[in-house]
Formats: structure tokens, C-alpha cells, sequence
């Protein structure tokens, strides 16, 4: 008897707090960490849009300094991964001042560049992997321009491209956030579970409720 009324007093105790409240609870909780989310992700496109203004801008070192500012963070902020991007502006720079060095004085073809060059640049007013493929066209029209094509030696896109990763977790507001919403759904399933295990105690062993 004393073990009914404690099973009971039990069951009580757990429906004192009703399962709509903790829902409640559980969306506050679920929009509160989409909202911590969202701001890291935010925080990630700003430092990407640095890097991509710092490309523009051309200066080296900004670019390095942004590009570890943005891995940074990346790495230490869940939802905050960059997903793949390329230093265009300076892939194009890089591409440029090696076609110029190719086209100096000093080259014996510097003819078939600038040839290559009257072709490429009334169709491509800014540089490109377009006018590349342009000026390396206009190159292999010419007898001797595979053998000068190679000690070309453009920059391969590759060496531009970056790609940072975040976190499964990170120990900041949206992972707290996240936690928080895992806590609360372990609740509503050990507070069922509970209910359903000691009322089929109750109607087994004892009387029905």
C-alpha cells in the first residue's frame, strides 16, 4: 500500500509541470539558438566581405591579416563555416604582372604577346580567366608558342581558392543555446518515459488509477 502511494505521490510530482509548458519552453529555447546561430553566421559574412574588400584593395598583407581574422573565427564559432571562395582580384594581378614580365624587352617573343595582347584586350576590358584563355588561345596560333607557353608559367587558380570549416559545437552562445534546447527535450522524454513506466506499475501491480 505504502508503495502504491508513493508510485502515486511520484506521478503527481512529475505533472506538476505540465508537457505544453516545457514545449513552450523548448520553442523560446529552439528560436533563441537559431537567433545565436544566425548572428554567427552573419559574423562570418562580414569577415568574408573584408577579405573580398581587402582583395579589391590589393594589399597584401590586409589580405593575410583578413584571411586569418575570417579562419579564426570560422573555427571557433559553429555555423560559421565560409564554404569556398577565391581571391579573384589577386589571381587576376598575379596573372597580369606575368603576362607583362613575358611581353618586356628582354623576351625574344615580345612581338607575339603584344599580337596576342591587340586581340584579347578589345574583347575583355578587365582581366579574367576569359582573357587568359583569350591570350593563350592567341599564343598557340604562333610557331614556337607551346615552348614559350610553358616558361609563361601562370599562376594555377588553385593557390586563390580557400575554404574554412567551423565547429560541430563551440563553447559560445549558440552552443550553450543548442544545449540548452537538447536539456529540455531529454526532459519531455524522461518525463513521458517516467509517467508511462510507473503507470503501468500502477494498473500491473497494484489497481488502475
Amino acid at each position: 500500500m505504502a508503495d502504491k502511494k508513493r508510485v502515486r505521490r511520484t506521478i503527481k510530482e512529475l505533472q506538476r509541470v505540465k508537457t505544453w509548458q516545457l514545449f513552450v519552453l523548448l520553442v523560446l529555447a529552439v528560436l533563441l539558438a537559431a537567433t545565436f546561430l544566425r548572428l554567427n553566421n552573419v559574423g562570418m559574412v562580414q569577415r568574408r566581405n573584408a577579405v573580398a574588400a581587402a582583395d579589391k584593395a590589393g594589399n597584401a598583407s590586409t589580405i593575410k591579416a583578413r584571411l586569418y581574422d575570417l579562419q579564426r573565427y570560422a573555427s571557433t564559432h559553429m555555423n560559421a563555416g565560409t564554404g569556398q571562395f577565391y581571391l579573384t582580384d589577386q589571381y587576376q594581378r598575379d596573372v597580369q604582372a606575368t603576362i607583362k614580365a613575358s611581353s618586356s624587352d628582354t623576351n625574344p617573343n615580345k612581338n607575339v604577346h603584344e599580337e596576342a595582347a591587340k586581340v584579347c584586350d578589345p574583347q575583355f576590358p578587365y582581366w579574367s580567366e576569359a582573357y587568359v584563355q583569350c591570350f593563350v588561345a592567341e599564343l598557340n596560333k604562333h610557331p614556337g608558342s607551346s615552348e614559350d607557353l610553358n616558361k609563361l608559367n601562370l599562376p594555377k587558380p588553385d593557390l586563390y581558392r580557400y575554404a574554412y570549416s567551423s565547429p560541430f559545437w563551440s563553447p559560445d552562445f549558440a552552443g550553450f543555446s543548442v544545449l540548452i534546447c537538447l536539456a529540455i527535450v531529454l526532459i519531455i522524454l524522461g518525463r513521458l518515459v517516467s509517467l508511462m513506466i510507473l503507470r503501468a506499475l500502477l494498473r500491473r501491480h497494484y489497481s488502475s488509477i
